[in-house]
């Protein structure tokens, strides 16, 4: 059989791009997807090919798995990792800032889902990893968008892996924690932005100093582990339904599963 066909989003840095690197480095042929190619001469170098995909575009997640379908004839691998982090209280949040964010995070990675699935259905196999986070087991303050669109990924995904079991096609969860990439730094830009007057101006600039301490750190997982994660993932006969992996996302989900909500809520405010 030829190789196998990996379709990754948000490809052009952090998880993404690395995840691309690891798959081709186990013999997957590779299509990283964002909306920057320019950002992704380097993995072009590397025998990755780089594709245009920007997920809140209809016409353009059609053309992108339609092209990929014309060259290769089949798409083995999604990995739907395009996403976004946008803080801020929710009273202050836009409406129409909160409908972008579920329109990156889960409506896309939804359309990208139902535009593989008909030929993976076909060749009775498949691989679907939805990147989702501890965030979506867990919360924190002034994320409620963020997480929201998290959560909304896990019962997806649940549902999803009853559906199309019968199809040969497994529906992954990935719940990285903290890793190091831009994730933290833009969530704390748009908190500040969104939140510096107000009510809640102390409180967020509080939580939006420590973010941007802490994604400055030397604490944080690296990139590198969710793509080793995500490889290991769609190369296993059997995966597991969830893998929870990276800085403090099996404490944290951990403290809230035994602990309780108000004790959990009691440990988040202690950090803001």
């Amino acid at each position: 059989m030829s190789q196998k066909v990996a379709l990754i989003t948000g490809a052009s840095s952090g998880i993404g791009k690395e995840a691309a690197i690891e798959l081709k480095n186990k013999g997957f042929t590779v299509y990283a997807a964002a909306r920057r190619i320019d950002k992704m001469q380097d993995l072009a170098a590397k025998g990755i090919h780089p594709i245009s995909l920007d997920v809140t575009d209809d016409e353009s997640m059609v053309h992108c798995v339609n092209k990929i379908l014309k060259i290769e004839h089949r798409i083995d691998v999604l990995v739907n990792n395009a996403g976004y982090g946008s803080y801020g209280a929710t009273e202050d949040v836009p409406l129409e800032e909160a409908r972008r964010q579920m329109e990156v995070n889960v409506f896309g990675l939804a359309r990208m889902i139902q535009l593989v699935v008909p030929s993976m259905r076909k060749n009775q196999f498949g691989k679907i990893v939805n990147v989702s986070s501890m965030g979506g087991k867990i919360w924190t303050k002034f994320g409620g968008w963020y997480h929201a669109t998290k959560f909304a990924v896990e019962g997806l995904s649940d549902c999803l892996r009853l559906e199309l079991e019968p199809f040969g096609i497994d529906v992954i969860v990935v719940e990285p924690g903290g890793i190091k990439t831009d994730w933290g730094i833009i969530a704390a830009e748009n908190l500040k932005k969104v939140s510096a007057k107000g009510p809640y101006a102390q409180a967020a600039s509080t939580v939006a100093d420590g973010m941007i301490k802490n994604y400055t750190g030397n604490q944080l997982s690296k990139p590198e582990l969710i793509a080793r994660t995500i490889a290991k993932s769609v190369t296993v006969k059997r995966p597991k339904t969830r893998y929870l992996v990276g800085f403090m996302a099996k404490p944290m989900v951990f403290m809230k599963n035994v602990f309780g909500d108000r004790a959990y809520d009691r440990i988040i405010k202690m950090f803001s």
